[in-house]
């Protein structure tokens, strides 16, 4: 009988759980489940270093993922380990992207019947890991305004029924309105794609295709490819940039004049201070980084 280690997150809601049990269901009886709840790093790492040779099962979105991977990249074990989902996060994009169900449920069947694939993973220079995507400029210039207007917003309200869920949005509307227009180069395996001349409104390394919940930013992406999406926008004028969001919820704005698609094995960005969101985690201000992609660096169970 194949043994799962799942792991969860203690903080998670009502409803989160009641998922998470009806996955369970599915697995009590054909695998041997362990469910692990953790709230800090710390116990993460706890967790991972006795999951010896069963599988980890992330119950959680891309963040919870992100955050397993991470641990076990930093372990030097990412290679030999086989990891599931059971999407359980608002976005759920790398997830949607690996094409496993969004229901929980159904996610577990996957678990049972599933096949093992290896999958690419995103490194940069500090041995800091990126799942799904990072982007550079107007998404994480949101992320960051979105962050600030939920802590201001947060004590507003009872318990979860707060205005904080608000943040994101408006930071999203300010972005759009306010876009950063960065002066950034960015090298592509060694070559120069985009110099200081060009100013940016955002530059995006894409090992999943989309972020936010949809939002395809690198639409073309694949994971188990071995090399990264890149897209750069120049939409950098009053009416170029709205259009470029127009074509941006169509999935089609990789395909405007303004916009150059690649694909890579390294990406490095330097210039100007900016800001960076990487699986929603957002670090910055920064002159430089380098993202390189890590062919087949793990293992998932996969449709």
């Amino acid at each position: 009988m194949e043994s799962l280690l799942v792991i969860t997150n203690s903080e998670a809601g009502t409803s989160d759980q009641q998922s998470l049990d009806a996955a369970l269901g599915v697995l009590h009886g054909t695998m041997s489940v362990e469910v692990a709840a953790t709230s800090n790093p710390g116990e993460l790492d706890g967790v991972l270093h006795r999951a010896g040779s069963r599988r980890i099962v992330v119950a959680g979105g891309d963040g919870s993922l992100h955050a397993v991977v991470s641990v076990l990249h930093r372990r030097n074990e990412l290679k030999d380990k086989v990891l599931g989902l059971i999407p359980l996060g608002t976005g759920n994009d790398f997830a949607r992207h690996m094409e496993i169900p969004l229901d929980p449920q159904e996610a577990a069947r996957v678990l049972v019947t599933g096949h093992i694939r290896t999958v690419d993973l995103i490194v940069d220079e500090l041995g800091a890991v990126v799942v799904n995507n990072v982007h550079v400029g107007a998404g994480a210039q949101a992320s960051r305004r979105g962050h600030r207007w939920k802590k201001r917003l947060g004590p507003i309200g009872v318990g979860k029924v707060n205005l904080g869920k608000l943040g994101y949005p408006i930071g999203a509307l300010q972005a759009a309105f306010l876009p950063p227009a960065l002066r950034l180069r960015v090298e592509v395996d060694g070559r120069v794609i985009n110099d200081f001349d060009q100013p940016v409104l955002m530059v995006a390394v894409g090992n999943g295709t989309s972020v936010g919940g949809g939002a395809e930013l690198t639409p073309e992406a694949d994971a188990e490819d071995g090399v990264v999406d890149i897209m750069i926008s120049r939409a950098t004028g009053p009416l170029a940039k709205f259009a470029y969001v127009a074509r941006l919820s169509r999935g089609t704005h990789h395909e405007r004049d303004d916009v150059i698609y690649l694909r890579g094995r390294e990406v490095s960005v330097s210039g100007e201070e900016f800001f960076a969101s990487a699986d929603g985690e957002l670090y910055g201000p920064e002159r430089t980084r380098t993202w390189r992609v890590e062919p087949g660096a793990y293992s998932m169970i996969l449709p």
